[in-house]
């Protein structure tokens, strides 16, 4: 691909050759853009797992170089600098002696600022700065760094998922995005972390839904997210997203992905670009229903006894929620297995440094040891992980279980609807995509499958069952079934880090260097609008309401009330 070439956001665009492996040549696997002379420059705020993704997806992926961290761990960021920094594919790049490295995103706020006054005193050998930021801290320390960087201004901005842990945050945070303008004038990029909407399979998905059309008007959709019974404890029981007051609840901190997935697929336009005006087909009710159903006390076997840690109870050996069978053992994904990386890594960042496999193991049992009694307080247990907690007896409160139901209403355009000779030709398509239809959405944590979502859709002309590694489409016209295997890019969510990562940096170059406006590489580049980050979020926020309130949520009332009246003048 040539630095002037004007790419699709869809990869969809050419054949790759058959493969050897049985997966059809129906997407090919992008290759890396083109260096342009001045390629985007990156700056990663948060060297944890996230960060470090999009750090290699940055180098193998796209056409801009990290060349700054901010991170307060001093082992996270010496392994990022040593491992991530820079980018061996740009020859001409040298990483400046200052202005690469810092220890939190504060500490880059205040250089750059001074950084800028010194290019407008005409101050010589100023080193250059970034274009554009990936957000990749804690879910409740969003808001405070994308405000900073959206006050400092002047940078593109990547934001992971969720945007905000409360409703009112993603407001002021859509409002903050909204004015981050450029020189011009032009809101500035923003891209959020939902990766599902970049991988192959999913591109694919859309494309045979709603340009190919391959069943016709969508009339339901049955949605699963399995978690995974012990990844939910990593995460949900003894991990970071346990405590709804501290982060948020499950439904964000979990499933946004999957809530925006199905808000892409029949909310959305069916493409974008600089001059689609088509508006959206907005939902009309929502209700939920979820508890946390499972990992509390009441459900404790009673041969545990007392016991609140794994290292301390008598049945251990038996429990398949043992933190050392989980990140000691060789059955999962622990220590054991060879793995040194997730989820090893979370409960012990520096793993990798201690070397010999006995000091290892030697020290990440030590961090599994750690436990709290009822003289510690509260606000002390909330502010650490201990993943070695019995999950039963743990401080965790989000749902283990939830289900979402979303309703539209028919709201055809008056454009679509059919003249008589149309209707006589059999040519008739009333609808076109905005007829009645629902979602429904099931968090399951009590599963083998770990994040292994599928997918049930069911349309006027056919059905599709779609899984992580296939879509298979039953035509009724035709009695045709076809199964599509699209393949993966990478494992980073099937493909998605990668896609996310190369369509932001794409889209920052092409404003930097090839003269795009940022709304045309918006849409046609990121392929997702800050109106539908907010929208996604918002039903998110909506299904916990209707599920508290135990109650069917009048969306357009609802979307009134909470987020339109909060917003300011645009």
């Amino acid at each position: 691909m040539s630095s002037s070439a004007t790419p699709s956001f869809s990869p969809l665009a050419k054949p790759a050759p058959p493969g050897p492996d049985d997966r059809e040549p129906l997407v090919q696997l992008p290759e890396s853009p083109a260096w342009s002379a001045s390629p985007p420059r990156l700056l990663i705020i948060g060297a944890g797992s996230r960060g470090r993704a999009y750090a290699r997806a940055t180098r193998t992926s796209s056409n801009g170089i990290v060349c700054a961290v901010a991170e307060p761990d001093d082992y996270k960021r010496t392994e990022f600098v040593r491992t991530l920094l820079g980018n061996p594919g740009a020859a001409a790049e040298v990483l400046p002696a200052e202005g690469s490295v810092f220890k939190d995103w504060r500490e880059f706020i205040v250089y750059e600022e001074a950084r800028r006054a010194r290019v407008l005193a005409g101050d010589k050998d100023v080193p250059p700065g970034v274009d554009a930021a990936f957000v990749c801290v804690l879910d409740e320390m969003h808001r405070e760094v994308v405000l900073a960087l959206t006050k400092l201004g002047g940078l593109h901005i990547m934001c992971e998922k969720p945007l905000a842990t409360r409703l009112q945050d993603c407001v002021d945070l859509y409002e903050a995005l909204r004015d981050n303008k450029s020189e011009k004038g032009e809101q500035l990029v923003f891209s959020i972390g939902h990766v599902m909407r970049y991988s192959p399979h999913n591109v694919l998905l859309r494309k045979l839904l709603l340009e190919d059309r391959v069943i016709g008007d969508i009339l339901s959709v049955v949605h699963t997210e399995p978690v995974g019974f012990w990844h939910f404890t990593h995460s949900y029981v003894r991990g970071n997203w346990r405590r709804e007051d501290k982060t948020a609840p499950s439904l964000l901190t979990k499933s946004c992905h999957d809530i925006d997935v199905l808000m892409w697929l029949l909310c959305s336009p069916p493409s974008y670009s600089e001059r689609d005006v088509e508006p959206p087909h907005l939902p009309s009710t929502v209700s939920s229903v979820g508890s946390l159903q499972y990992f509390k006390k009441s459900r404790k076997p009673v041969a545990a006894g007392g016991a609140t840690n794994c290292l301390t109870c008598p049945m251990e050996s038996s429990c398949k929620y043992s933190a050392k069978r989980i990140y000691v053992g060789k059955e999962l994904a622990g220590l054991g297995s060879g793995n040194t990386h997730w989820p090893v890594s979370i409960v012990l960042p520096d793993i990798e440094s201690y070397g010999e496999d006995d000091k290892a193991k030697e020290a990440l049992l030590s961090e599994l040891a750690l436990d709290y009694d009822a003289t510690v307080p509260d606000d002390q247990v909330a502010k650490r992980n201990w993943f070695g907690r019995c999950v039963y007896e743990a401080d965790n409160d989000v749902c283990d279980e939830q289900v979402v139901t979303i309703t539209w209403d028919e709201d055809p355009l008056p454009s679509s609807r059919p003249t008589q000779d149309a209707e006589l030709a059999g040519l008739a398509d009333p609808m076109k995509g905005r007829g009645s239809k629902t979602a429904t959405f099931h968090m399951v944590a009590q599963t083998s499958r770990i994040c292994d979502r599928y997918t049930n859709l069911y349309g006027v002309d056919g059905e599709v069952f779609a899984d992580s590694t296939t879509v298979t489409v039953q035509d009724f016209r035709t009695g045709k079934t076809t199964t599509h295997r699209p393949r993966l890019e990478s494992l980073g969510h099937g493909g998605g880090d990668a896609g996310l990562t190369r369509q932001f940096v794409l889209a920052v170059d092409k404003v930097k260097n090839h003269g795009w406006s940022t709304q045309k590489a918006q849409k046609e580049l990121v392929g997702c609008t800050l109106d539908e980050v907010i929208r996604s979020h918002a039903m998110v926020f909506c299904a916990e309401e209707a599920r508290k309130g135990k109650k069917v949520v009048d969306w357009p009332q609802w979307w009134a009330k909470e987020v339109e009246r909060k917003l300011g003048p645009n």
